[in-house]
């Protein structure tokens, strides 16, 4: 079964002086459970096909269906609530709130989340933590952390809300071989465990071997789906 359906999709930016094809005619599709890697050389449109497949921006042309429903034509508030609940990001950049502690940075998506209670949402932020071997952090800021766990808190962001989806854009970027390989560890363990889809954007092709499948882009065209 397809949790992840893109279908024609196209995403054209347009200034007064020029207009740049981001994205042009990309088809494809992810089944539930699967781990997939999106690669290809920088600018080349895939952090742009993961924004519209997180619903986070519009295609100029085509559509995309998550967990069964086509997004088209759903209001930002809808899109907002509809992501809340089927889909997860972690990103290069962590995006942690560094006033916040990491339990309080974790907790952030439950909050708007209705009908979850304060001691659910604790139980859950202990439950995530627990999960990528950071309970012992709880109390700690982000400034008091390294790459990697920073990274840990933002998968246990990601995961809290029990998205179906994962979308990870560049993951281990910012992080030595060590900590990369630590990371891929427990989105791994996310996957085959736990049965979440995840779709991955890389540079790093022995990152790439180790997922089901690669799909392969250039100057925002898709040239392999293998």
């Amino acid at each position: 079964m397809s949790i992840i359906k893109v279908n024609e999709v196209g995403k054209l930016y347009r200034t007064k002086e020029i207009e740049t094809v981001a994205l042009e005619n990309v088809n494809f599709s992810v089944s539930e459970g699967e781990f997939v890697s999106i690669m290809g050389p920088s600018g080349c449109g895939k952090s742009t096909l993961l924004n519209i497949v997180g619903l986070l921006d519009k295609p100029t042309t085509g559509y995309v269906e998550v967990a069964g429903t086509t997004t088209r034509g759903m209001s930002d508030s809808q899109l907002a609530a509809f992501r809340n609940s089927n889909i997860g990001f972690i990103f290069q950049s962590f995006h942690l709130i560094p006033s916040l502690n990491v339990a309080d940075n974790v907790e952030l998506p439950l909050i708007y989340r209705k009908g979850v209670g304060s001691r659910e949402r604790a139980e859950k932020v202990r439950e995530v933590l627990e999960n990528v071997g950071l309970s012992h952090r709880a109390r700690h800021y982000p400034s008091q952390l390294s790459g990697g766990q920073c990274q840990r808190v933002a998968i246990a962001r990601a995961i809290i809300g029990n998205p179906g989806i994962i979308l990870a854009d560049e993951p281990t970027g910012n992080l030595d071989s060590k900590m990369s390989a630590e990371i891929m560890d427990i989105l791994h363990r996310l996957n085959r465990e736990q049965g979440r889809t995840i779709l991955m954007v890389t540079h790093n092709e022995s990152q790439a071997s180790q997922t089901d499948r690669v799909l392969r882009f250039f100057d925002g065209r898709q040239i392999t789906n293998l």
